[in-house]
């Protein structure tokens, strides 16, 4: 099978997907999808203008009251279907990912695609969950009740990371509450999200919960924030663009969800399995090519197993093998794209002239140099307010640094902007429980780093934004919490009236 050919004809109506149906764009402007290990263009399609914005959400508040009134049962079952339709197209699904965005085919078949299984099926059975707190008098003389509400048509913005989790991460919360939405993906990896959208169709999701617009992030991107018919925003992304997207937003008073930048902290004790935090280092600062906004990009390593641990990981790094990420054998892929490469080469690159890279820190030659591949790259001697420790890289990079006593360890984890996740590496449950609740991030591991579930939230501290994905804590996010009161005394003149008027 040639996913190429069939990118190119599946799509070849167009690259919106709209009330159930693929259109082309209306912008006059074509985009590219590259495969970033061959930098060969895969398919080409026409970018969406405001139009086509406003026909998604058009197409989105027409379907909205049908499933808000849909029973908790009929979307669970629908949500279900869902979750069998996406298990059933987990080849082609898997293949998709790793061609536009050059993932190992190892990651996606093993950890894209079954997690977004997993997440679509966990979402069918938290959908007959939706609910408030129990009646109660709690004047005396009113019952009240809480009743969980659909918001209405929620506008999405999801990065290019990770293209299909994220598409499940933004839709399957929003729907499983009964909203309807517009999701716009990265222009650059549009084509799983668009499966995604599909594979909800073929379930007997309705036409119009769920629409796709690949544009631009000025121009659809912006707009569909902006749009008046939009009730909430979700945007996952970097901590600039987060805050554009607030910008907009706040001025049109919507409910607004941001997941932002990271810079995980890997804080390693003395006490700690080297080996464990050699293998976890390694793992957690390469999945995906090091785009992971959880990614281990700081290791802070008390002093007694720092320079152990500096050269476990630098002969682990080594010993990577990059390739054709359709190869089960490739462990790192390329980055997304060559603009993508080169960005992180500029990091690596201005830190010679204040650290010292220890490993990689350069593009392979030879089969791979049409790629937009970099080798792992291990940098220390770094100084704390340094541009490679401060700054989000999104690359195959790991900084280390040393600490000598627990307090400056735990000091030096919090001392960036982001709050996204960390770890914290330790044989004793004291220092480990520490860390966990000193260590000001969203998620923190111990004696791992990256894992998550569906059962479990995503979700920042400080710079890395607020809300959270996955989890009934998502719920949050999507629904209108409304207070219901009735009167139980069938009075007409009540005590509080006389407080506004007339005599007791």
């Amino acid at each position: 099978m040639s996913n190429r050919f069939q990118a190119r004809d599946r799509y070849a109506d167009g690259a919106q997907y709209i009330g159930g149906r693929l259109r082309p764009g209306t912008s006059g402007r074509t985009q590219d999808i590259v495969d970033p290990a061959t930098g060969e263009t895969v398919h080409s399609y026409e970018l969406a203008a405001t139009a086509d914005v406003d026909a998604a959400v058009a197409a989105a508040r027409d379907a909205f009251p049908g499933w808000a009134g849909a029973t908790p049962g009929e979307r669970s079952d629908a949500l279900h279907r869902f979750a069998s339709v996406l298990a059933e197209q987990s080849a082609d699904l898997a293949y998709a990912e790793s061609l536009q965005c050059g993932k190992p085919i190892r990651l996606t078949t093993e950890f894209d695609v079954p997690g977004t299984v997993d997440n679509t099926a966990f979402f069918a059975g938290a959908a007959r969950h939706l609910q408030g707190q129990s009646a109660g008098e709690y004047s005396g003389d009113h019952t009240s009740y809480v009743r969980r509400e659909p918001i209405g048509v929620v506008g999405s913005i999801a990065p290019w990371n990770y293209p299909l989790q994220m598409a499940a991460w933004k839709v399957l919360p929003a729907i499983a509450a009964g909203n309807t939405i517009v999701l716009k993906p990265a222009e650059i990896t549009p084509l799983t999200s668009l499966m995604f959208a599909e594979a909800a169709k073929a379930a007997g999701i309705p036409d119009g919960v769920v629409n796709i617009v690949n544009g631009a992030g000025k121009d659809a991107g912006e707009h569909l924030v902006g749009h008046p018919d939009v009730a909430m925003t979700s945007f996952t992304g970097s901590t600039p663009v987060g805050k554009r997207v607030a910008e907009i937003a706040t001025a049109t008073v919507k409910r607004l969800h941001l997941e932002l930048g990271g810079k995980a902290p890997f804080v390693v004790f003395d006490d700690a399995d080297l080996e464990a935090a050699i293998h976890g280092a390694v793992a957690g600062s390469l999945i995906n090519s090091g785009q992971d906004c959880t990614a281990a990009t700081r290791a802070y390593v008390q002093r007694p197993l720092y320079d152990a641990f500096v050269s476990g990981v630098a002969d682990l790094m080594a010993g990577v093998r990059l390739g054709d990420p359709l190869d089960p054998a490739t462990d790192l892929g390329p980055l997304v794209s060559h603009l993508q490469r080169d960005r992180v080469a500029g990091f690596v690159d201005r830190a010679r002239a204040y650290a010292t890279v220890v490993t990689g820190g350069e593009a392979p030659g030879g089969d791979l140099e049409k790629g937009a591949y970099y080798r792992p790259t291990l940098v220390a001697g770094a100084a704390q307010d340094s541009e490679i420790v401060q700054s989000e890289i999104f690359g195959p990079v790991l900084v280390v640094l040393p600490f000598d006593s627990d307090d400056e360890g735990i000091a030096l984890a919090n001392d960036t902007p982001y709050g996204l996740a960390a770890s914290a590496w330790s044989r004793d449950v004291f220092r480990a429980n520490r860390a966990t609740r000193e260590i000001k991030a969203g998620c923190v591991w111990v004696n791992d780093h990256i894992p998550i579930i569906s059962e479990m939230p995503h979700g920042g501290y400080k710079a890395s934004g607020f809300g959270k994905d996955m989890s009934a804590y998502s719920f949050e996010e999507y629904t209108q919490v409304k207070h219901v009161m009735y009167d139980n005394t069938a009075v007409a003149r009540k005590d509080w009236h006389r407080t506004i008027f007339g005599d007791r």
